[in-house]
């Protein structure tokens, strides 16, 4: 029997103190009946701010229509589809496909970050950053940075960011760059400002370690972030990237990283029809890679925990059902998906610890 943890309304009192009352802060008002659903819905009234909600108010699929389709559209996306092909699969409008993929994508945004705990002191980090492009391949790359843990291939965090272009330029290139600059205005370069927020959330999730491992190639910029949000007294390891791409380069974790990310994500593929118009959709997309590589992907395929099993984040891997469960409007107050009775992200934290 559901029982709801909170009063979803963050403006009233029970939602952060649900105790406000002797017993329930809550009573049951009844159930109805949606189509979507075998079984009724209960209903269920606040007695601090008198509003009523229900257990699908809790649920990420809240005023979704044909929820059933969110699961199979979450397995077509994290298995490279584009939207048409998927929306061809589950005999969807194209524009309904695009709404319910981004819904689902910052959804599973919030899930990451909720769920990514502070990490192990033996932790080892390491960032790459990939190449792609918006709109036009020529004329908008974007650069795609990936911090992951080395030992377990958690992905941390990732961003996308413009650049200029720059290699081989010939006649055509340049007047189609010329154009691309009369229409959006010059071509700034952003990927500071990416490598900054990804350098921020390896501060927040290791600042209690000391001396951190971290490793990249031989970027110059890499060096300099790290001793500006890390301190000087981390250990920073660089590979060229010239090395052999094999089972010896002490990046083939990142590098594996980067290929899987290539491999299930159509957008970033080199050569594919895929390809996201603005950077906010890459951005999105790769919310829905992080969730199935860190809680429903094996780490490798001949091991069985996730990576994040191996830090001790989940109790076991993760559905795609179960990650689109409950709504993570609430950060750690929210419902944690695998949660064996209705607890917070918090009480399954505490819970975990102390076993």
């Amino acid at each position: 029997m559901f029982s709801p943890p909170r009063c979803p309304f963050v403006d009233c009192d029970a939602h952060l103190n649900p105790a406000i009352f002797e017993g329930e802060f809550f009573f049951h008002n009844g159930t109805y009946h949606p189509k979507c659903r075998a079984q009724p819905v209960p209903r269920f009234r606040c007695k601090a701010c008198r509003r009523g909600f229900s257990r699908q108010t809790f649920r990420s699929d809240y005023c979704d229509n044909k929820p059933h389709l969110n699961v199979e559209l979450f397995k077509l996306l994290a298995s490279g589809l584009g939207l048409r092909q998927s929306a061809r699969l589950l005999a969807l409008s194209r524009r309904c496909t695009e709404l319910k993929a981004r819904k689902i994508s910052r959804h599973l945004g919030r899930l990451n970050r909720n769920l990514t705990d502070v990490f192990p002191d033996d932790s080892r980090f390491m960032l790459d950053e990939m190449e792609t492009f918006e709109g036009e391949r020529a004329v908008l790359p974007v650069s795609v940075p990936i911090l992951i843990e080395s030992k377990s291939m958690y992905v941390i965090a990732t961003d996308v960011a413009t650049i200029k272009p720059s290699g081989r330029m010939n006649q055509e290139r340049r007047e189609a760059i010329q154009r691309a600059e009369e229409r959006h205005g010059p071509r700034e370069d952003r990927s500071r400002s990416a490598l900054g927020r990804v350098f921020r959330r390896l501060r927040f999730y290791g600042k209690q370690i000391e001396g951190m491992d971290f490793v990249s190639d031989k970027k110059h910029l890499y060096g300099s972030m790290l001793r500006r949000y890390i301190g000087r007294g981390a250990r920073h390891t660089r590979i060229s990237s010239k090395e052999p791409r094999d089972q010896r380069n002490p990046l083939k974790h990142i590098n594996l990283t980067n290929a899987m990310a290539r491999d299930l994500n159509g957008r970033l593929r080199r050569e594919s029809w895929l390809v996201s118009k603005e950077r906010r959709y890459l951005r999105l997309q790769l919310h829905v890679f992080v969730a199935y590589r860190n809680f429903i992907r094996r780490r490798v395929n001949r091991e069985r925990p996730t990576p994040a099993q191996m830090l001790g984040f989940m109790a076991r891997p993760a559905s795609f059902a179960d990650l689109l469960s409950w709504r993570q409007d609430w950060k750690w107050r929210s419902i944690h998906p695998l949660a064996r009775r209705v607890e917070s992200v918090a009480d399954v934290r505490r819970r975990m610890a102390a076993a």
